[in-house]
């Protein structure tokens, strides 16, 4: 079957990929998007959760005075701001500390998180204060006591493969087409330009897709389809991997982040609030792309050799679950930087064939690189440029500023529905935090009332759930339910193990058995 000619083919379905859909979709184009697997699959759902300036990048910004490092942190600054109004459900300020063992360091430290804030401009989130040794020891029973003090700043938080999803979810209700399961192995060329992708489905079915302009937005992967449009294409793309373990109890008591400023790879570690738990990372890792997703023995001890630095009294949690992601980093030819030193910028590459690569950036500005490469797209195209539409997220409201009172009075309401059992009001809670003001449409797709009752102790998901997330959220596998649409797998790999077969069962009982999901 030939299908239609798109304005803009995007092959890729993280962050950047669901990004650029958005925007385009916004502007009135014909948008058709390849996933060759499930949405933010890779690296756009092994993030460390957080949306962020980089006080990295800040310091190393200070240190060689470098101007890219600075527009990187300001960009990132505002576009935190942009997530947390858009998707409060999703996306929330997080405070964390930064523990420092004397007053000489202290001063340094506020003094570079004051010019954090003062980069955010009216983009902040909470000024800067200082901490005593009793407010540290408060926010972090367990904490070394030579830390004698601190600094409290402010990031946000979010979860990033809802995120990625809802942004993909809104756009296909807009009239993007998405197709999952779809991998692209070659192209069709005109005249020596690109002008179509051929993409083989999970039986080997093969389909022609027509596109003016194909973009890459495979992030990790860029270079391998790079190369598919072009053999003699020069790779462009360092990977790094970044491992993260879910600690079983919660080190975070007060409800704050904890950041360990100096380590032996050049990085940061964050040990964050996660859904009750504590979340611990990342390393920076050189590997090959198809690494990326693995957890070695080494980084595994490293991340616990931190945390007993800075918890030595035994109070290190057991692991529930580790996992990894890669960063996509750009390096000029010939660079022997380490990629824990390479600035997380990014580029809109143009090949002679016409192939459009988006390369390089961090979830935080996905956005950002997606309005720079439809630049490129609409200048390709040609014409006026069109206007944006408002386009509010799904279980958001039209005006983002009612969408926090919104959710408010949903919640009582919510859990009135709900059966009466312990995790009532954490249910509601999570229901809210997964869904927005969708969450009641999610509770109607019970089949019977126990289809409301939870799971699991750990995240009180539930059948009903699940169906919404098969019937509206193209969700077709358990790894879907249980990795991504809710994030189990990430907090606890023995209970997901547990209701592994119980989603696949759901999945066959809700008649799931097509790979392929197209415009909703």
């Amino acid at each position: 079957m030939a299908m239609p000619c798109a304005d803009l083919l995007i092959v890729g379905g993280g962050s950047s990929g669901a990004a650029l859909a958005y925007e385009a979709v916004r502007r009135g184009l014909k948008v058709t998007l390849l996933e060759a697997e499930d949405p933010a699959v890779g690296t756009s759902s092994r993030s460390t959760k957080l949306l962020h300036g980089g006080v990295r990048y800040l310091e190393l910004a200070v240190k060689k005075a470098d101007p890219a490092q600075f527009k990187l942190v300001r960009e990132a600054l505002v576009e935190r701001g942009h997530w947390i109004r858009q998707a409060p459900f999703l996306a929330h300020t997080l405070n964390l500390v930064l523990p420092t063992e004397g007053l000489i360091e202290r001063s340094y430290y506020r003094l570079g998180l004051g010019f954090y804030d003062l980069l955010a401009g009216s983009a902040g989130l909470g000024a800067t204060s200082s901490l005593n040794a009793e407010g540290v020891q408060r926010a972090f029973p367990g904490l070394d006591r030579r830390f004698n003090g601190g600094v409290r700043y402010s990031d946000g938080q979010f979860n990033d493969a809802r995120l990625n999803l809802l942004m993909l979810l809104t756009a296909a209700q807009a009239g993007l087409e998405v197709v999952r399961d779809c991998r692209v192995v070659g192209f069709e060329r005109t005249d020596g330009r690109l002008s179509a992708a051929i993409s083989e489905g999970p039986g080997g079915e093969q389909q022609r897709w027509p596109a003016r302009v194909i973009v890459n937005a495979t992030g990790i992967a860029a270079d391998q389809l790079r190369l598919l449009a072009e053999p003699d294409a020069e790779a462009r793309l360092l990977v790094s991997r970044g491992t993260h373990l879910v600690l079983r109890g919660n080190l975070c008591a007060g409800g704050d982040g904890l950041l360990i400023p100096r380590t032996s790879d050049g990085r940061v570690l964050f040990l964050l609030p996660f859904f009750g738990r504590t979340l611990l990372g990342t390393t920076d890792i050189p590997c090959p792309a198809a690494e990326a997703t693995k957890v070695s023995d080494q980084e595994r001890t490293y991340l616990l050799e931190y945390l007993a630095r800075w918890f030595p009294d035994g109070t290190t949690a057991e692991v529930g679950s580790a996992w990894a992601g890669g960063r996509p980093l750009i390096r000029a030819a010939g660079s022997s930087a380490s990629s824990s030193r390479l600035v997380r910028e990014h580029e809109v590459e143009q090949l002679p064939s016409g192939l459009i690569s988006l390369l390089g950036g961090k979830w935080t500005t996905c956005r950002v690189l997606a309005l720079d490469a439809l630049q490129v797209v609409l200048a390709r195209l040609g014409g006026p440029e069109p206007v944006a539409k408002p386009l509010p997220l799904l279980g958001s409201a039209a005006d983002s500023d009612q969408t926090v009172p919104q959710l408010l009075a949903l919640r009582p309401r919510l859990q009135q529905q709900l059966p009466d059992h312990p995790q009532q009001g954490a249910q509601a809670d999570h229901l809210i935090a997964s869904y927005g003001l969708r969450a009641e449409e999610v509770i109607h797709h019970a089949r019977h009332p126990t289809e409301l009752e939870p799971l699991s102790e750990v995240l009180p998901i539930c059948r009903a759930e699940w169906r919404f997330n098969i019937a509206q959220e193209w969700a077709t596998t358990a790894t879907d339910l249980l990795s991504r649409r809710s994030r189990l797998a990430l907090l606890d790999q023995q209970e997901t193990a547990r209701l592994s077969a119980m989603a696949s069962e759901l999945l066959l009982d809700s008649g799931s058995t097509s790979p392929i999901n197209h415009q909703q």
